[in-house]
């Protein structure tokens, strides 16, 4: 089985560390996987010509941890029906970082798929990526 050291002192079996990952709350998780995310794409990156290094950090970063969270306590607001029209006008302009910020990974997936020659559901497949959830 896999263990983890996490200090000289203190070392941690696979079962170990994923049960002290499930008592995070759910903004420390999401913050979690993607800095998981990162460290994996980073190691990746290491044996990838550079070009292919730097779209898959773009692919793989995510939004500053302060901006995720605040929009996701505005969007509970939302759901709550108790958003201040002040806050509303924040989600908003929240809103089009978020939609940038997903323009720019999805420029970064279809650059990736063309540079592999592959499309860019077959791209998603081999990173194990999900499509984006879409309201409407």
């Amino acid at each position: 089985m896999a263990t983890v050291r996490v200090t000289s002192e203190v070392s941690l079996n696979l079962d170990q560390l994923l049960s002290g990952v499930a008592q995070l709350d759910t903004d420390e998780l999401r913050n979690f996987v993607e800095r998981v995310s990162l460290m994996l794409a980073q190691r990746k990156a290491a044996s990838l010509p550079e070009l292919e290094a730097n779209l898959l950090q773009a692919i793989n970063q995510g939004l500053p941890e302060n901006t995720q969270h605040r929009y996701n306590e505005l969007q509970a607001k939302v759901q709550d029906e108790t958003i201040a029209p002040e806050e509303h006008q924040e989600l908003l302009q929240l809103i089009d970082v978020v939609e940038q910020a997903e323009a720019n990974r999805l420029q970064a997936l279809m650059e990736l798929a063309q540079l592999r020659g592959v499309t860019l559901p077959a791209l998603m497949k081999q990173l194990r990526l999900q499509p984006p959830t879409v309201y409407a």
